[in-house]
């Protein structure tokens, strides 16, 4: 199984633009709120937040109804956009080829082909940016009500009404 460690930055930033997502456009969420309602560290959602500025996928709004509002529609902001933009666009996997160093290694010329681990691990990359790639936010926020238990919908919606009028 291919296993990859991602930060809790990429959860945290996927709920957000989710929840984002489920409101109209342009409706702006101060990102203490967004914090409060997961129950977060508001400096280190901040730094997600303002990554996802630099991306293009949410934008800060300032004065006394400002907040955060995604940038593109949700439909156009895919999971692997928030995932570049969290983490960054490095390969999860670097082969550092050590099948050079040892005692059966050869003159670095000869290694002329990557090896079969490293080219099992890109395949399994590539097909993960792929799902990613193919998952947008409308889509997450399509599956809200299947996924979302009602009490939850509902004591969330409360919630941001109360918080944000």
């Amino acid at each position: 199984m291919f296993l990859m460690k991602l930060t809790e930055g990429i959860e945290w930033s996927i709920h957000c633009c989710t929840v984002l997502g489920a409101f109209p456009p342009g409706q702006t969420v101060p990102g203490a709120r967004l914090a409060e309602f997961h129950d977060v560290p508001p400096a280190y959602l901040t730094k997600q937040l303002q990554a996802l500025g630099r991306a293009g996928i949410v934008e800060s709004v300032p004065g006394r109804r400002g907040g955060y509002r995604l940038a593109r529609s949700p439909a156009e902001i895919s999971l692997l956009d928030i995932t570049l933009a969290i983490e960054g666009p490095d390969p999860a996997f670097r082969c550092t080829e050590i099948r050079q160093q040892g005692p059966s290694a050869v003159e670095s010329d000869r290694y002329v082909k990557p090896c079969g681990i490293a080219k099992a691990m890109w395949r399994a990359e590539d097909a993960w940016r792929r799902e990613l790639s193919a998952t947008s936010i409308a889509d997450l926020v399509g599956e809200l009500e299947s996924t979302v238990d009602p009490e939850q919908s509902e004591k969330a919606l409360v919630w941001f009404i109360n918080t944000l009028t």
